[in-house]
């Protein structure tokens, strides 16, 4: 969909810091608006398509505002070492893995529902490539296989329990002792996702799922174990895409994609990238050095098909996720 003209104006002569909040901003303005009762997947459905146009932004003239992205646009785990020196006397953090700004209405309509107060609501960015391992590297965890059965220990969150399963919400909350600081990660959404990747409703299943889980009381009962007598953050590893909206890449450049990344979203490819103009693969820097990133909603023709949900290049629903500071309120206890 067209961006707003005024946007456009600021995004091309603003400088990078000020051009990315407003990105930022616009695009947690339009993923986080309260859903219409029963709609849901088309409601998701429609704002995905409207991010279009602003990725379509950043993959042809605005493209050089990636290679300021890690600079001036705050990581979800540099927000989480900060926030973790906040004066709070007790803190919890659940990652809910591969949760994107599409699924933000959902779980802030729960919250509301379950008596939870929603001190704050934003979006961070994921690491350079937005993948669970990079994540787990950068909060100071080899993998996130390490937090499992209160097994994690990271310089930046001293005194913390840690547990990472997939296990129904009613036995993760059987899990949440009284321990002062805990750090939950959970493989929802994330498993859902890989599940419905390939060829069908994509998108609808996992909004579906999403609207189901974060109704469930169950989910909420998990989340108020964590939030008792702690302040309590909902985030994310990273976001994902949703190639149906993904334009097909013509033969050259999808040969090029095709062959650079095969079915996924980057590389550890060190030979140069393509001289198309604008570039299809920028070379980012990340935690775990330097990879090749696919730029925009670009798809190619790929054995098995192109993934219809997938994560690991650059574009919006990727490489933001929500970031939600939450406790229960008094009338919710």
């Amino acid at each position: 969909m067209p961006v707003d003209a005024w946007i456009l104006r600021d995004l091309t002569q603003r400088p990078a810091k000020e051009a990315w909040r407003i990105l930022i901003d616009e695009t947690v303005s339009v993923m986080s608006k309260p859903l219409a009762e029963g709609n849901a997947s088309d409601e998701i459905m429609k704002r995905d398509r409207e991010i279009g146009g602003l990725d379509h932004f950043l993959s042809s003239v605005g493209w050089d505002l990636w290679y300021e992205f890690g600079r001036v646009v705050e990581r979800t785990s540099d927000r989480l070492r900060k926030w973790w020196n906040e004066p709070y006397d007790a803190k919890a953090i659940l990652i809910l893995d591969g949760l994107s700004l599409r699924e933000l209405p959902l779980l802030l309509k729960g919250a509301e529902e379950h008596g939870f107060d929603v001190h704050f609501s934003d979006a961070s960015a994921s690491e350079l490539p937005g993948e669970t391992s990079e994540f787990a590297r950068a909060l100071g965890f080899s993998f996130r296989s390490q937090l499992q059965n209160k097994g994690g220990r990271s310089d930046y969150f001293p005194d913390v329990r840690t547990e990472s399963v997939d296990f129904p919400w009613s036995d993760c909350a059987r899990l949440v002792d009284a321990s002062k600081n805990w750090i939950f990660w959970h493989h929802w959404p994330d498993d859902k996702i890989h599940e419905s990747s390939g060829a069908g409703h994509g998108l609808v299943d996992v909004t579906q799922d999403a609207e189901a889980n974060f109704e469930s009381d169950d989910f909420w009962e998990f989340a108020g174990r964590l939030a008792t007598g702690r302040r309590l953050v909902i985030t994310s590893d990273h976001g994902y895409a949703f190639t149906g909206h993904f334009s097909d890449s013509d033969s050259g450049v999808g040969g090029f994609l095709k062959e650079k990344f095969s079915s996924g979203r980057n590389s550890q490819d060190d030979k140069e990238i393509a001289p198309y103009a604008p570039p299809v693969a920028l070379r980012m820097e990340g935690i775990s050095g330097s990879r090749l990133m696919v730029l925009g909603r670009r798809k190619w023709k790929s054995q098995g098909g192109y993934p219809v949900l997938t994560h690991g290049g650059l574009s919006l629903l990727e490489v933001l996720s929500p970031f939600v500071e939450l406790s229960q309120s008094e009338a919710g206890k």
